[in-house]
């Protein structure tokens, strides 16, 4: 049964963005968790596969997640309110899509702030799209099957207001955007009190946040042992079985 709680969710903490140099740094001791799609769930966990739905080059029709991912987003749900639901908008990507998000978003940024350099640029991307890399000691979190982007939605399947959409670049999507300004207004506050229930049970899960979007979590991978504290992450870059890899395997 949904947990149902009469006090106000706390704030979502402001933390710094990640030193990416750190993190990749983080040893990797890979599990071996399957990926598995999160279609399968049971309700309140829905699933739309916002990159498939919005025709990025080599995106797929589902959101695939390890096993463990998987079960503890199903956890996360549960522990909604009644009437509230848990929206899983993407999960493991392919490199290529890795790829073009990021070289979309830098293009944009360059045309719109032309006199950046290129570090600055790259720092400007990467606040909302890591580095693509299928390095195996330094993966994208997203190729790992343990990044997770959500959101919350009602009983009709319509998603709660966050303040701002699914990965728009603005300082707004930072998670603790509405944390820092006062006074709030009504629609702000709502977004505030939508943020914090997200945040809280995500976390209660053994998620971690990544500060410049609300809507990404890491559960296993580099990023959540960064900010978990962990000494080691237990994703690696992952990739979806296909016929072809399990046939090589069954008769090599």
């Amino acid at each position: 049964m949904p947990r149902h709680s009469s006090t106000e969710p706390e704030a979502v903490p402001s933390l710094p963005f990640p030193g990416w140099e750190s993190v990749s740094r983080l040893p990797i001791r890979d599990n071996g968790e399957r990926l598995v799609p999160i279609g399968l769930a049971p309700p309140p966990l829905k699933v739309f596969p916002a990159y498939a739905r919005l025709g990025i080059p080599g995106a797929v029709p589902e959101c695939f997640v390890r096993e463990g991912v998987y079960k503890a987003l199903l956890a996360a749900a549960r522990a909604l309110p009644e009437g509230l639901g848990l929206v899983v908008l993407d999960g493991w990507r392919p490199w290529r899509v890795q790829q073009y998000l990021f070289d979309t978003l830098y293009e944009a940024i360059h045309l719109h702030h032309p006199g950046l350099g290129e570090e600055q640029l790259l720092e400007r991307t990467r606040e909302f799209v890591s580095l693509p890399s299928r390095d195996p000691a330094a993966p994208s979190p997203h190729l790992t099957g343990g990044a997770v982007d959500v959101t919350l939605c009602d009983a009709d399947g319509l998603p709660l207001d966050m303040g701002t959409l699914f990965d728009e670049a603005l300082p707004a999507s930072h998670s603790d955007h509405y944390e820092r300004l006062e006074p709030l207004s009504q629609a702000q506050r709502r977004a505030r009190d939508n943020r914090r229930l997200l945040h809280r049970i995500m976390s209660e899960q053994g998620f971690t946040n990544l500060p410049s979007e609300w809507w990404h979590y890491d559960l296993g991978d580099q990023l959540w042992a960064y900010y978990g504290g962990h000494a080691e992450a237990c994703y690696g870059p992952a990739e979806l079985d296909t016929i072809e890899n399990r046939w090589r395997r069954q008769l090599g």
